[in-house]
């Protein structure tokens, strides 16, 4: 005699057909509605473990009386079941619940000794986004689109819009003291996928190694490895990268600007050698300009492009002075590699938004650029400033340098403390770096114990409390 529904012990919870005739938002009518009902009943009993593996139900027909539905919807429902691997039909044995592995039960995770989720970030190399000008930029945005031409929608020069190269090559003369024609420039989404760029063109022309600061990104350092290229680390010291090493190398990257992270100007002697060293070798360097427009003591030191722009590559970005949610960033390349570089952009098809390059552009030439640089400037001086009274207030000892340009500060720590301080900072729930995590694993120089201490991230309102958690996790 067959199983009855009730001696499995199972109560389906599923919609009758009078309820399913009464305008729900199945479609197919009252049986397709009861149908899928019965099929989603059976199936969650079958995952939560109410219908056991191999156990056998009723027939179709014992089922549709016991229900009080037709035969043929739970024939289909049984049917839908089997196809979706959730039940077994045999002849001669009937339908049953398909074997299958159940999983276990999962030891809950051993909770982490820390400080809770990072409540003030501190991570060197993003500015206040809470500042972003959202009215200005909406105001470029309006302006800039009623102006453009319908070919701003298309693909597009690979180069980037011609717009915002004009204005870049404009600006980038005027506040950087770069050599810059718009044909010499391009757009591209950051300053890590330029390199990318430039470290498979370099591949290409038989290049295998690229000399590196011994302190950077590894971000950076490891684009130029997926490129093809071996990063070779260069000594750094008070007086920026030692350039004495380049011998022998035919490209270097370099941050001559600001030397990052550890914030120090590449000194006008290495400038004047780096430069002759490529004048003599042959070679390039790839400049990062990564936060040239944020000077506070002393004037802007120029980029080292304007020296010889047939032997620098200039890398600019957005991502400092605005937001690095845009992905705008640029390069002015040698005519030559710029066309190249242009095409292998094209190639791969990674590209900014053309709409955010003409608002970029009408940004720029309206001025409202050059407004929202000056008042950025203030305020991060203003924290920068607030940073060095605190520390010598409540951490006399901590020797504070790198405060002359950017948005991050280094703070020397007694030998050997790097890592106990860093683990204090977490437990004050701040988000910071040592300076080892942007060592080069290559790196033969001395050793440092600092902090990097980005004064950028936070939003006004939440400067001053993460400037008291600092001051905490000090030694």
């Amino acid at each position: 005699m067959e199983d009855s529904w009730a001696t499995l012990g199972v109560d389906l919870h599923l919609e009758t057909p009078a309820a399913a005739a009464s305008g729900g938002p199945r479609s197919g009518g009252p049986r397709s509605g009861v149908r899928k009902g019965l099929t989603d009943a059976l199936r969650e009993a079958v995952r939560g473990g109410r219908l056991a593996p191999g156990i056998r139900l009723p027939s179709s027909r014992i089922l549709a009386k016991d229900l009080g539905v037709a035969r043929n919807t739970v024939a289909d429902a049984y049917a839908d079941l089997v196809a979706e691997g959730w039940l077994t039909a045999r002849q001669g044995s009937g339908t049953r619940v398909a074997e299958r592995a159940v999983p276990g039960p999962v030891a809950p995770a051993r909770p982490r000794r820390t400080g809770g989720a990072p409540a003030y970030d501190l991570m060197a190399g993003t500015p206040d986004v809470a500042s972003f000008p959202r009215a200005e930029w909406l105001r470029s945005a309006r302006r800039a689109l009623t102006a453009a031409p319908a070919d701003a929608l298309g693909y597009g020069d690979p180069r980037g819009r011609v717009e915002l190269r004009t204005a870049l090559a404009a600006y980038l003369a005027r506040a950087r003291g770069v050599h810059a024609d718009p044909d010499r420039i391009v757009v591209v989404p950051g300053i890590a996928h330029g390199l990318s760029l430039l470290g498979t063109l370099l591949h290409e022309q038989g290049l295998g190694r690229i000399a590196v600061e011994s302190y950077g990104l590894d971000l950076h350092w490891e684009r130029l490895a997926r490129a093809g290229l071996r990063t070779v680390p260069l000594a750094v010291d008070d007086r920026g990268a030692r350039t004495d090493g380049l011998t022998g190398h035919g490209v270097a990257l370099l941050t001559p600007a600001h030397q990052f992270p550890l914030g120090v100007p590449l000194h006008p002697d290495r400038r004047a050698a780096a430069v002759d060293w490529a004048r003599r070798a042959g070679g390039l360097i790839l400049e990062d300009d990564y936060d040239g427009e944020f000077r506070y003591d002393r004037q802007p030191v120029g980029a080292l492009q304007g020296l010889d722009p047939d032997r620098v590559i200039y890398l600019g970005t957005a991502s400092k002075s605005l937001a690095p949610g845009l992905r705008l960033a640029w390069m002015v390349l040698p005519a030559a590699l710029a066309l190249e570089a242009a095409e292998l952009k094209d190639a791969l098809g990674a590209s900014s938004s053309a709409l955010d390059q003409v608002t970029l552009a009408e940004f720029m030439t309206s001025g409202a650029y050059d407004r929202h640089v000056r008042a950025a400037r203030l305020r991060y001086r203003r924290r920068r400033d607030q940073l060095v009274a605190a520390l010598a207030e409540r951490a006399p000892e901590v020797r504070v340098t790198g405060i002359a340009a950017g948005l991050h500060a280094v703070l020397g720590l007694p030998p050997g403390s790097e890592q106990t301080v860093v683990q204090a900072a977490h437990w004050q729930r701040l988000a910071l770096q040592g300076v080892s995590r942007f060592r080069h694993p290559g790196a033969t120089d001395p050793l440092l114990d600092a902090l990097v201490v980005g004064y950028g991230t936070p939003s006004d309102h939440m400067w001053g409390a993460a400037l008291e958690a600092l001051c905490r996790a000090l030694p």
